[in-house]
């Protein structure tokens, strides 16, 4: 049955034929995907952080869980989490989970692929999670009060980012992290924080997937969790596009929306510890965003003839702190934006995917921010969606920064618009970010965030 076996500290030794089987496969496939964070590196090589064997290799269908380090010049080497079947070939509906033919070591002569993909798998992953199992250095962890129903069928999700979706017979979603950290994993924290408060705007989650650290000892890695799947529902971003292609008022929208965000910044205020941001804590602040931003100028020429006045954004949060001002710091989204959102057909609007974003440490993520900074995402968001279309709505974007604003205000008791010092630094700040993201990924969209530097960097902002 189930076996596990860790590279360094654990219970076994990793047999040396199944990484050397997957090592050439993996430096051409993982490269590709979508959720790998180290594109632009060549991938030197790979450690196994931990192997479990959920199905046996040699039969007609096998399948492992792994947890891999990948080396890469000038890094430390992400893990990533991958669940990888092994068949004789595969059968043309799973033709896009093709890793590769294995040509030698322990499993030679047989097909790798994304087991995700495949009903099997899938199905394997849900069961574990209903009956709370334990699978070598492997738990599943849950709500007891809610109940989990076998025999849902799954189905992946392919639209997806940094990490990967099954959702089972419309009832379930399980999101599987594939990058990895030991820790506490702030998709799995908030929610649970909102749900032991009440709040009706994030899903609670159902249960979860967890690994034990390879040395024995320090904090588990969250791998994935389920949650009710929101059935009906439109994300934001593409509800957004729809009603700007056929002209409509998204204004109702972003109202309720702002109230939706600030409902759930109150409850987390309540869940979790505030603190309060004078010069000491606001300076460093200040000083990350002015790194980043000097950063970005260096790898993306078409910002630095605004990084002077965008370099002002952040002088002047640091002013006010001279002066004595303060601001009350909390947990937040940390990534907010409209495909962050879902409107069941009720209009009800829930936030998910509480990870923050990828780019920063899993520490970072988890500090307490002005709530301002996921006010700000949301800003540039509806900046992304009025240049989406065949022609740029700026004056889309503005009615819908103002509708949010306003029903966060109406929610929070307070409208963000009231700081503009601090709401600027913020926007500056994920403007940039976006700028050095776009340039790399997705060179065709780098206009929109210029866009917003333009008129951020501009002496009067509108």
């Amino acid at each position: 049955m189930a076996k596990t076996v860790t590279r360094s500290g654990g219970s076994g030794t990793v047999s040396p034929g199944l990484l050397a089987s997957l090592d050439p496969l993996l430096r051409e496939w993982l490269p590709r995907q979508r959720w790998f964070a180290g594109k632009g590196r060549p991938v030197t090589g790979f450690s196994l952080v931990a192997a479990t064997e959920l199905l046996p290799a040699g039969a007609r269908l096998g399948l492992y869980h792994l947890v891999l380090r990948a080396h890469q010049p000038d890094t430390h080497g992400d893990r990533y989490q991958l669940l990888i079947g092994v068949r004789e070939a595969l059968p043309p509906r799973l033709a896009p989970a093709l890793i590769g033919h294995v040509s030698r070591g322990a499993l030679a002569g047989r097909t790798v692929y994304d087991a995700l993909y495949d009903t099997r798998p899938a199905e394997l992953l849900l069961e574990a999670l209903r009956s709370r199992a334990r699978i070598g250095s492997l738990r599943c962890e849950g709500d007891p009060a809610q109940e989990i129903r076998p025999g849902l069928v799954p189905r992946l999700m392919t639209a997806e980012q940094s990490n990967s979706s099954v959702v089972y017979g419309d009832t379930f979603i399980l999101k599987l992290f594939r990058r990895v950290a030991p820790g506490v994993n702030p998709d799995l924290e908030l929610p649970l924080a909102l749900a032991r408060e009440g709040c009706p705007r994030v899903p609670a989650p159902t249960a979860w997937l967890e690994m034990d650290p390879e040395d024995g000892t320090g904090e588990p890695y969250v791998l994935g969790v389920l949650q009710p799947y929101v059935q009906g529902a439109t994300d934001g971003w593409e509800l957004a596009l729809r009603e700007l292609a056929k002209g409509e008022d998204f204004g109702a929208e972003a109202r309720a929306l702002g109230r939706a965000t600030a409902e759930v910044h109150g409850a987390l205020a309540r869940a979790l510890p505030t603190v309060t941001l004078g010069p000491a804590q606001i300076r460093p602040m200040v000083e990350g965003m002015a790194v980043r931003l000097e950063t970005a100028a260096q790898a993306v020429p078409a910002l630095r003839p605004y990084a002077p006045a965008l370099r002002t954004a952040f002088t002047a949060l640091a002013d006010l702190a001279a002066e004595g001002r303060t601001w009350t710091a909390q947990r937040v989204h940390g990534d907010l934006h409209l495909g962050q959102c879902l409107r069941a057909p009720s209009g009800q609007w829930s936030l998910i995917d509480f990870e923050g974003e990828p780019a920063r440490p899993p520490a970072e993520r988890r500090m307490p921010q002005p709530a301002v900074r996921d006010v700000a995402g949301m800003l540039r968001s509806f900046d992304y969606a009025a240049h989406a279309g065949e022609r740029p709505a700026p004056g889309w974007a503005h009615a819908c920064r103002s509708a949010f604003c306003s029903g966060y205000a109406e929610a929070a008791g307070r409208d963000p618009r009231t700081d503009p010092v601090l709401l600027r630094a913020f926007e500056t700040d994920k403007a940039v970010y976006e700028v050095v993201y776009e340039a790399r990924h997705r060179p065709d969209w780098l206009p929109v965030p210029l866009s917003a530097v333009e008129r951020l960097a501009a002496p009067e902002l509108p």
